[in-house]
């Protein structure tokens, strides 16, 4: 099957093919409704942009792309990229998880003589940005939920593709798995177990797979000793006022669990503030966990209980990944089998202990 190229989506579109590549390269360059018609044409075809078009030697950049969510990126609309901290981000919680597998990449990417190219959005429709990003690489490493599965599956059929936080691998895409369902139930047994806590309750939203396992994990444990699973999933790691509401509520209500049991350290900092400012303690009065491992949650006091995440190893072992499948001769994907990765249960303050 012959691959589509620039000339097609320009034929088809009805403009020139500097217009193209506009619109992947320099999308606010692009009249809005040209911009669109170019896009969606290039979903259709199947159409990515790629290295040896840009006048690259023998299509090989010797580089890897990163592409994570922003939170720092305020897009509404195409072509718009505006850099601004929104006002219900706080900037307490940097560098983030992602920022912290992102050195992983960058490390072993310099142990390998690659380069890294890194690009973000704050879309999870199919833009124009992360389709530019893979026609610069070799090959790219995604977060889970930044790009649609159709933008995802178009880049996989020509470049190595390993999805962070997705499902398990597939035969058009590769992932990194972690134990978030066994960390998390490690949490959950150490606060039922060792603190005898009997009213937890989850804060977080299953917006992705491993979301998903760690609500599972905290089910598993709650069902095993025979206790109420009580939800509070309108929250979100990137909306802090929307945690905050939903946990502010819950304190209103008179019902005071035993524990809040956070998706991410995140929330569980602004848990934490949402429980100090209501007059009560962390953890005298309510114990709150997190989970991530990241830099804020040992800022605090008492430091945040949390899971600790092998950040800088998922980086490292999705370049090993792409790295096999670029030269097979290095190593078989089958080789670097050394998946689930563990994340270790780091005992903090605000559990009680």
């Amino acid at each position: 099957m012959t691959r589509p190229t620039v000339y097609d989506v320009a034929k088809e579109a009805g403009v020139s093919i500097a217009t193209v590549s506009y619109a992947f390269a320099k999308p606010d360059r692009v009249k809005r409704e040209t911009l669109q018609r170019v896009l969606e044409i290039a979903d259709r075809l199947g159409y990515v942009p790629s290295a040896s078009a840009r006048g690259l030697a023998k299509g090989a950049t010797r580089a890897i792309g990163v592409y994570a969510f922003d939170y720092l990126i305020d897009s509404r609309g195409p072509g718009a990229g505006d850099l601004k901290v929104p006002l219900d981000l706080n900037a307490r919680h940097f560098p983030l998880h992602s920022d912290e597998v992102r050195r992983g990449v960058e490390l072993e990417c310099r142990a390998a003589g690659y380069a890294v190219m890194i690009g973000s959005g704050s879309r999870l429709d199919h833009v124009p940005q992360i389709i530019d990003v893979a026609g610069r690489v070799d090959a790219l490493i995604t977060f889970a939920n930044v790009a649609s599965d159709s933008a995802l599956d178009q880049i996989a059929a020509r470049i190595p593709v390993v999805e962070l936080g997705g499902r398990a691998s597939s035969a058009t895409r590769m992932t990194v798995a972690v134990n978030n369902r066994e960390a998390m139930a490690a949490l959950v047994e150490h606060l039922v177990g060792v603190h005898q806590h009997r009213d937890l309750m989850y804060v977080g939203r299953p917006h992705t797979h491993e979301m998903t396992e760690r609500l599972h994990g905290f089910e598993d444990t709650i069902t095993r000793h025979g206790l109420a699973a009580n939800l509070v999933l309108e929250s979100s790691p990137a909306r802090d006022p929307l945690t905050r509401n939903s946990v502010s509520a819950v304190i209103a209500s008179g019902h005071l669990p035993d524990a809040f049991v956070c998706a991410t350290d995140q929330e569980a900092l602004v848990v934490i503030d949402a429980v100090t400012e209501a007059g009560l303690r962390v953890p005298a009065d309510v114990a709150v966990t997190g989970f991530d491992g990241i830099l804020a949650g040992r800022m605090v006091q008492p430091i945040l209980t949390t899971v600790r995440q092998p950040m800088e190893e998922t980086g490292r072992v999705a370049v090993q990944k792409l790295l096999a499948a670029l030269d097979p001769s290095r190593a078989r994907v089958e080789d670097l089998d050394v998946e689930p990765l563990t994340g270790i249960l780091a005992v903090g303050g605000t559990c009680g202990c």
